[in-house]
């Protein structure tokens, strides 16, 4: 289909313009000023043509960062990939980065074919995968460099989580080393699992059993501490580490030192670190169980460290760390123990609306937003500049963006297969009204309008942003 988006202004990293896009069939065409002769044309032999008059035109976000069918704790997370990617869809994402497992005394391949088996014919986006390294040894090291080229260039190791994920300070070295010369990134889940354990075995022998003191048993300065020796080891190997879900100023500080100096550190949050703080967590009964994440809500005097962050690219990317668990049945098992709480939150619909607020109150520019949630994900994850820009010969993954909508954030009106929300009855302006993934409409006027399992693997590059 020739499809032209007009009236609209367009907003990539670099900034808004007004100007008038042209898609064929997957790709973009081009972009005309308004009323040219270019546009004149196109229009009389368009297929569609998509008012977008008062409207942002932005491209399709980029979440690098979900968790859709992920076991945990004896259940798994609420989201099958279906129902997953396209909620993301409504919310004006086209593209999610997930997490295959590798599970303790198997290979990579295994897991990354788990998922593959998951993902496959369901997606109504895009799709790609990271790869939870959960065993390091001889031959998952080995199976890194195979799976770089089959498009899977990002690994993720865990400090957190003893018996389950965790990996000791020697493993994340060798792997940490393995990047290095295949030019992989290294992930990097940065909090003192081993101190937390105790931590939480104390605080259940007092009979702090309440979801609060899943927060209480995971201080912020353990997330500083696992965040500057991970920086540490990335530098005696001499490879790249991005921390995904930063949520402490203690942390946010090691890698803006560590980027003063040079170092290729990067880092992530989530809107719920933007949004939410502990005193979630301390609700009325069991009612903080709903925010229960790793790591933790923080404080609230965390938040304006990371809006600074995220203005001065010392955070360069938000994700949500989507892995929603229901509240009923799930979060439920939980009850009388915090530490079996499924740890997750639902937040893939949302993230673009919840950081464009960002915007509204003055935090960063329109372009920074953009640059934010779609551009900096496709450079850092080697989508770049297929995804992550509205300019001639990338995909047509485009959102028409009204700024003025008004609507609440609710699980009575959300697309998310999870029972409750966790900005429930929250205002904000600005949402998605029409989204194209690769020139395709999958969602106009809040109706899914896609085809299902119309979303595709990607194949990725290597990180893009290395110094």
């Amino acid at each position: 289909m020739k499809i032209l988006i007009s009236g609209g202004t367009v907003v990539n990293a670099v900034g808004p313009i007004a100007a008038d896009v042209l898609i064929d069939g997957e790709t973009i065409q081009g972009l005309c000023a308004p009323g040219s002769a270019t546009t004149t044309a196109w229009r009389e032999n368009a297929d569609r043509v998509i008012d977008a008059t008062g409207q942002l035109v932005i491209p399709g976000a980029i979440d690098g960062h979900t968790h859709m069918e992920m076991p945990f704790g004896g259940t798994q997370s609420a989201d099958t990939f279906e129902t997953g990617t396209r909620a993301a869809a409504f919310g004006g994402t086209t593209t999610i980065i997930d997490f295959a497992i590798q599970s303790k005394g198997t290979s990579l391949r295994e897991g990354l074919d788990q998922w593959h088996a998951k993902a496959q014919g369901n997606c109504a986006i895009d799709y790609g995968f990271h790869m939870i390294v959960s065993d390091v040894n001889e031959v998952s090291l080995k199976e890194m460099d195979v799976l770089i080229d089959e498009g899977v260039t990002s690994f993720k190791l865990f400090m957190a989580y003893p018996g389950v994920f965790y990996s000791t300070d020697g493993e994340i070295l060798q792997a940490m080393q393995r990047a290095s010369g295949n030019g992989g990134t290294i992930m990097m889940h940065a909090e003192n699992g081993i101190a937390i354990d105790v931590l939480v075995a104390q605080a259940l022998s007092r009979g702090e059993t309440d979801p609060r003191f899943h927060g209480a048993t995971r201080p912020s300065i353990l997330e500083g501490e696992a965040t500057h020796r991970a920086i540490q080891l990335a530098r005696v190997a001499g490879a790249p580490v991005y921390f995904v879900h930063l949520s402490a100023s203690e942390a946010l500080a090691e890698v803006v030192t560590a980027r003063d100096r040079g170092q290729n550190v990067f880092a992530e949050t989530c809107p719920q670190y933007l949004f939410l703080s502990d005193e979630d967590l301390a609700r009325d009964g069991f009612e903080g169980a709903k925010y229960v994440c790793s790591p933790p809500l923080r404080a609230r005097e965390h938040q304006a460290a990371l809006w600074r962050g995220l203005r001065t690219d010392d955070l360069s990317v938000v994700s949500t760390d989507h892995c929603p668990f229901c509240f009923k049945e799930q979060k439920e098992l939980g009850r009388g123990d915090f530490s079996k709480i499924p740890n997750g939150l639902p937040g893939v619909e949302h993230r673009v609306d919840l950081i464009y607020q960002g915007v509204v109150k003055g935090e960063i520019s329109l372009g920074r937003w953009v640059e934010i949630v779609a551009t900096t994900p496709a450079k850092m994850f080697g989508l770049y500049p297929t995804k992550g820009v509205i300019a001639p010969g990338a995909d047509a993954d485009v959102v028409v963006y009204d700024p003025n909508a008004r609507h609440t954030l609710s699980a009575a009106s959300h697309h998310m297969d999870v029972d409750y929300s966790v900005y429930e009855g929250l205002d904000v302006p600005g949402r998605a009204t029409t989204v194209l993934s690769r020139g395709a409409v999958v969602v106009d006027q809040d109706q899914y309008v896609g085809t299902p399992g119309a979303g595709r693997f990607l194949t990725r590059g290597l990180n893009g942003l290395l110094r």
